[in-house]
């Protein structure tokens, strides 16, 4: 088997195999469907991967990406994968944000079947991304890096005592409130008339994330209730105006619970709707509790994560117990709007969520990923000879953005990373228009000669390729004609051995086909059958056969 990827199928795979009489359509002792219909005039060819010559290839792999449903189906896109190629990838699918929950509970449960299971048939996956900025567990490094739980004393914001009070000074917005002077006999008291609205307590600083408990102590001559507004936000009971119900006789205790309205900066309580009786207000007291949370440290942040990924590499690796050994190590790193002092593009960081580099630091990144990775890929009986890591990216046509992720592997490197190879996301179509067709050519002769000129491993992946007219409107699958399909196929073969003439032989790492079968787009190796549904073998199958066989 290639020695880049070795042991194993990163595949949700489940279930009975179906065995078939097709002698040629076997992986070791595994025996697949028959490679889907043959028909007229491509029944006569063999399984893709037949084609290459490994003595002059030795490196040279060739990988489909699959759903983990469409695998798991045990159908078309399943016979297809196992007969043709030499690995399946499932591209994002199985990062860490669909197996890490929200509290860190990781579900390797259909992992663990399905490596299980590939071992068994012989098969080789190409591994996931350990890290990357887009389907990550965010919800649960979130929670991991949110602000620490401290304890708070309350803090008295304000008390008014109208007991004492001669005069009202406060706001009115409507109503005409007075001070009742020996309301009770003996003590004053703030009076409000029915249907007035009252700040019975206001001018205190307001913290916008403390929470907030105002207690006034209030009697009415007849039963009634009101409604409270503090700083901008009207109390509810649910969808409704909350009413704090005044029973008449004694003097009432009344607290309230509540926080300013966002973006509120005066502090004050409120009081209206008394349509029954007058309120009297004895004294009104505001304290609030601080927020019980700090923000981590830089120290704790960084701790954190590093728990986190060490976690996260630790618990992927001892499923995998050495059988994966070619992963992507970051995904996309590069933030083309955004650059350095240098000119070269820097990383990409985010505000909203939590991204590695935003903690490990843009020069750590790589090297405290691949350190813990490798470890823990170690420490469950993985062998380091065979342990590859890649950088994957896309637009690397892009000769600037090329030279960036270059600088910063050399920079990686340099400080321990461990990184064999760049793994180059194609985004290419072919055009009916010769001068764009050129022009599509000549860029992907000049992204290869760039990549080769890295002297790392080089893979190619999302391998698919679209087709414009010469106005430049894409040509959809149900509308292609035999002789664009033909255009099509031809350009396919042009860049199969473009890869394999101009990338070193001990430098090629293979390529990945984006989709077996057309989608909308015409851009599968199988056409599928209008009525039947079959996958149909089209000339882009027989183009892949000739071009790996140097026809």
């Amino acid at each position: 088997m290639n020695k880049f990827l070795r042991n194993g199928l990163f595949m949700l795979a489940a279930g009975a195999l179906v065995v078939s009489c097709a002698d040629y359509n076997v992986t070791d002792d595994f025996k697949a469907d028959p490679d889907p219909s043959f028909v007229e005039p491509y029944k006569d060819l063999g399984p893709i991967k037949s084609y290459i010559d490994r003595a002059q290839y030795p490196n040279m792999t060739l990988g489909a990406t699959l759903r983990v449903v469409d695998f798991n189906k045990q159908e078309m896109a399943h016979a297809a994968a196992v007969t043709n190629f030499d690995y399946v990838s499932f591209g994002t699918t199985l990062m860490s944000g669909t197996i890490i929950n929200e509290r860190g509970v990781m579900n390797f449960l259909d992992m663990s079947d399905l490596l299980d299971h590939v071992e068994e048939i012989g098969g080789e996956v190409y591994g996931s991304p350990i890290v990357a900025n887009a389907n990550q567990a965010d919800t649960w490094l979130n929670m991991l890096t949110a602000p620490i739980e401290i304890s708070v004393d309350p803090i008295e914001d304000k008390f008014v005592d109208y007991t004492t009070m001669e005069t009202f000074t406060g706001t009115a917005i409507s109503g005409k409130p007075t001070i009742q002077k020996n309301y009770d006999g003996n003590d004053n008291a703030l009076k409000i008339p029915k249907f007035a609205k009252v700040y019975i307590v206001e001018g205190f600083d307001l913290d916008p994330l403390g929470s907030y408990t105002v207690t006034f102590y209030a009697q009415v001559e007849k039963d009634d209730n009101v409604i409270l507004t503090f700083s901008d936000n009207k109390i509810k009971d649910g969808a409704n105006d909350k009413k704090f119900d005044i029973k008449a006789g004694k003097w009432q205790k009344v607290v309230v619970e509540a926080k300013p309205a966002e973006g509120a900066t005066e502090g004050y309580l409120m009081l209206e709707g008394n349509k029954n009786a007058i309120v009297y207000i004895k004294s009104v007291q505001v304290v609030h509790t601080p927020d019980n949370h700090r923000p981590q440290t830089d120290q704790e942040r960084s701790d954190t994560i590093n728990y986190a990924l060490n976690a996260w590499c630790d618990g992927l690796m001892d499923i995998n117990k050495g059988r994966i050994n070619a992963f992507d190590l970051i995904d996309e790193p590069l933030d083309t709007k955004a650059q350095l002092d240098n000119g070269m593009f820097d990383l990409k960081y985010s505000t909203e969520n939590i991204y590695w580099q935003d903690i490990l630091g843009s020069e750590n990144y790589a090297p405290a990923v691949s350190k813990a990775a490798s470890a823990a890929y170690e420490k469950y009986g993985g062998d380091p000879a065979l342990l590859k890591f890649f950088i994957s990216e896309s637009g690397l046509d892009d000769n600037k953005k090329l030279e960036s992720l270059n600088y910063w592997i050399n920079l990686w490197t340099q400080r321990g990373a461990k990184i064999d190879g760049i793994n180059a996301k194609l985004n290419l179509y072919y055009s009916e228009d010769a001068a764009t067709q050129a022009a599509n050519k000549a860029a992907l002769d000049n992204l290869l000669s760039n990549l080769a000129s890295t002297g790392r491993l080089i893979r190619l992946s999302n391998f698919d390729i679209k087709y414009q007219d010469a106005e430049g409107a894409y040509v959809s699958a149900s509308d292609i004609k035999e002789a664009q399909r033909q255009q099509l196929a031809d350009y396919y073969g042009y860049v199969i051995k473009s890869y394999m003439t101009k990338i070193p032989h001990d430098k090629q790492a293979g390529l990945c086909k984006g989709n077996l079968a057309d989608t909308s787009d015409p851009v599968g190796l199988w056409s599928i059958d209008k009525d039947s549904k079959d996958w149909v073998r089209n000339a882009t199958y027989k183009a892949f056969c000739d071009a790996l066989s140097g026809k």
